[in-house]
């Protein structure tokens, strides 16, 4: 099929001819971007705005082979989101803060509408137009969890270009990527694009247990866009859906007195497998004065994690959570028109509603018996009775949860900008209501006798646990914001001060803990034994399941210059000040869950630095970004930890890459573009005590770009070096885990432009 697809693409491209494809790529590459900077119905976030941004064309993004949103780590100044785990592992880090589960740090928009679940974040880029990152607080006109900032992804439109486009790639591994797409205008009123891709993941690292690659997976997407105008009105209606199944969990046992990791090793299936549709529709009615815009989305997300929880040899135990998750979005956005406006404003309204059904059964296996229940309550009965204690008889039980949370939200906010000569002033609020709710039960059987532990009595009691109620929580949050920005001949110079916020919600992964230790108590009231120590945490189970929203003020100054042709250059410095910190806490000892919790209070500061530099076909572009996070205040019982660097988040990111663009007269040979990149990630500490640390590093990049008409072929190496990193560090039932970086890739890759 490969082979099939690779003939044709060749075929096809060979028998265009040379005027054709240099339209084409005046048309797809050139003319797009000048069509409009942006397809935001929010604004323009261009550098003459006063925010720090990354903006990535559909130009920039083939020619950095970026194809998805983990590869835009380091890119973008002081953005970070490390490849490992599955798909549902979206974890993403700005400027020092960030979130492994739960609520995100970064709002994403496509086709300015919103996705609603961390977990979609991880999908494949196709056909992807424009990539618009907003560093800083974005809370003012995007509400919550856009404390980090916001990023905006535009597809490829109809309207601005007709034709094919095919891609096929294979890389080391027996890796595959392909996609092709289909775009037409049939009147001058109406465009529609039809777009399908497959992703063939061969895997990185073996499983020593299975001997086979843990990490390999399949995803497919299709999207089917319809754009539209009439009169005043203009309409764009998106409908997507895609699928994963894929492996993944590449967690490597680490050995703290020898300070080295073992390889991946573990006998339980682990995988992740989702199915997601998104429906998006946008209307827009405009005239010489205002614009009023519709954005209405359904969204459903439906998945599935398996996992051997203990990531080793032994059967102790595993999990599952499965979730179904229907969303419904609606927005309205009033603005002026005329961008020539002193007084340039926007107003809007935000309306949404999650309805997520949730089941997560934790099942425990002989070894996890003995070791997460028995040993420790054998220990302390061991104490006062000598060679007595509790017997369990099973090889295996079940913890059933299983929840139901809506959520509801709505949100009215408004920016003014006024223009007074060279300065520009600008001030926002939003007032950002949300109410959720979450219906949990949790349960679970098991048989139990006390007694001598070499008796061999059958004498058991059958004790059934139950864990089950309700919660709720009410936020309501005033977003502010404030600018100011002076314009110069040559760029601009900007403050400003933003409020950002972080939703809070319930601590789901906490419940098997919580109900062990139910059923702990149950068994001892069943067999009339107290002992002190035995059925006791660390934590008050009702407040375990609750977190509260974080909120941080974002203090900026920076500037966009553009100090000679074909140089910019952009620069910030920011601070930030956290409240309430969401941070992830495991309980004391050999515990299965984790929770969120409002433990502390941070500060980050740092600066960010970017430089393009254009001539003829030389490209150069350097990015650099530094971090200094720390806590404030954290202290959880048992450690301060005042002073100490947030763990997970790196202290520098840079990026440099280099390329030029011969350009050739040939009938079939147009251009050669050779292309180097380099990007640096670190220090990355990995604990609350700063004990563990991933220090810097760099990955080396290449590719040679061979433009043939109306295709190019493209042969590329990411971490050519091959070097040795790590991702990603956690705890699970008292062992240590870390997920090391992907090796050195090799690929080719022919895309095809008619």
């Amino acid at each position: 099929m490969k082979r099939f697809i690779c003939t044709l693409l060749i075929y096809i491209a060979l028998s265009a001819t040379q005027a054709t494809a240099q339209l084409i790529d005046s048309i797809l590459y050139r003319d797009i971007e000048q069509v409009e900077i942006t397809a935001s119905l929010k604004g323009d976030f261009e550098r003459s705005t006063p925010i720090s941004t990354t903006a990535l064309t559909l130009r920039k993004l083939e020619e950095r082979g970026v194809s998805s949103i983990k590869e835009l780590t380091a890119i973008a100044p002081n953005f970070y989101q490390p490849d490992y785990g599955s798909s549902i592992t979206s974890s993403i880090y700005v400027r020092g803060f960030g979130s492994r589960i739960d609520q995100p740090v970064l709002g994403i928009t496509i086709d300015n509408v919103p996705l609603m679940n961390k977990n979609t974040f991880d999908f494949d880029f196709y056909d992807i137009r424009r990539v618009e990152l907003l560093r800083g607080p974005q809370g003012t006109l995007y509400g919550r969890n856009t404390s980090g900032g916001v990023m905006n992804i535009t597809t490829l439109s109809p309207m601005v270009w007709q034709g094919w486009r095919a891609m096929a790639e294979y890389s080391t591994l027996t890796s595959a990527r392909a996609s092709l797409g289909y775009y037409a205008r049939p009147s001058d009123n109406f465009g529609i694009s039809v777009t399908a891709g497959f992703n063939h993941n061969g895997g990185h690292f073996v499983n020593d247990y299975t001997d086979k690659m843990c990490d390999a997976g399949n995803s497919g997407s299709v999207r089917v866009r319809m754009l539209g105008h009439r009169g005043a009105w203009d309409f764009d209606n998106s409908i997507s859906a895609s699928y994963t199944n894929e492996g993944g969990y590449a967690y490597h046992h680490y050995l703290p007195e020898m300070k080295t990791t073992e390889n991946v090793c573990y006998n339980d299936p682990s995988g992740y497998e989702r199915l997601t549709l998104n429906e998006g529709f946008v209307a827009r009615y405009h005239n010489h004065k205002i614009s009023v815009s519709s954005i209405t989305s359904y969204q459903y997300l439906g998945d599935c994690m398996t996992l051997d929880q203990d990531f080793s040899p032994r059967s102790m135990f595993t999990m599952q959570q499965m979730q179904s998750e229907h969303t419904l979005t609606q927005e309205v956005v009033v603005r002026n028109t005329n961008k020539y406006d002193r007084w340039q404003w926007l107003s809007g309204a935000f309306l949404f509603g999650k309805w997520l059904d949730m089941s997560s059964p934790v099942t425990f296996k002989r070894q996890g018996i003995e070791d997460l229940i028995l040993h420790n309550a054998n220990t302390n009965i061991n104490k006062l009775f000598p060679g007595w204690g509790i017997n369990i008889p099973n090889d295996s039980f079940v913890i059933h949860s299983e929840f139901n949370i809506p959520t509801y939200g709505a949100a009215l906010y408004h920016q003014s900008d006024f223009k007074l000569g060279n300065w520009r002033l600008t001030a926002g609020i939003r007032a950002d209501f949300e109410y959720t709710t979450m219906a949990y039960n949790s349960w679970g059987d098991i048989s139990v006798r006390f007694g001598k532990l070499e008796s061999n009595s059958n004498n058991y009691t059958d004790v059934h646990s139950v864990f089950k109620g309700n919660e709720k929580q009410l936020f309501f949050e005033i977003l502010p914001k404030i600018a100011i920005q002076y314009n110069t001949p040559i760029g601009n110079i900007y403050a400003t001060a933003t409020r950002g916020y972080k939703s809070g919600g319930f601590n789901t992964q906490i419940f098997s803990d919580i109900l062990q230790v139910k059923m702990m108590n149950d068994m001892m009231a069943a067999l009339g034994v107290k002992l002190d120590g035995v059925g006791t945490t660390t934590y008050d189970s009702a407040s375990a399941t609750r977190y509260k929203p974080e909120t941080s003020w974002n203090f900026e100054v920076g500037t966009h210059l553009t100090p000679a042709s074909g140089l910019t250059l952009d620069a910030s410095i920011f601070w930030i000040e956290c409240f309430d910190q969401q941070v992830t806490v495991l309980p004391e000892g050999n515990n299965t869950g984790r929770m969120m919790s409002n433990a502390a209070r941070a500060r980050s500061f740092g600066v960010e630095l970017s430089a393009e530099y254009n001539y003829k076909g030389l490209n150069i572009r350097a990015d650099y970004g530094y971090t200094n996070a720390r806590f404030r205040e954290y202290n959880d019982g048992i450690a301060d930890y005042a002073g100490n660097y947030l763990p997970y988040a790196p202290q520098n990111t840079a990026a440099v890459m280099v390329g030029y663009t011969f350009n050739i007269d040939s009938n079939t040979l147009n251009r050669i573009t050779i292309a180097a990149d380099c990007r640096g990630i670190g220090d990355i500490y990995w604990n609350e005590t700063n004990s563990l640390r991933q220090e810097f590093y760099t990955l080396l990049g290449a590719q040679i770009m061979l433009h043939m008409n109306s295709c190019t072929l493209t042969f590329w190496g990411r971490n050519i070096t091959n070097s040795d990193y790590n991702v990603f560090y956690f705890k699970s039932v008292g062992e240590e885990f870390f997920s090391k970086g992907l090796p050195a890739q090799l690929g080719v890759r022919l895309s095809l432009n008619i």
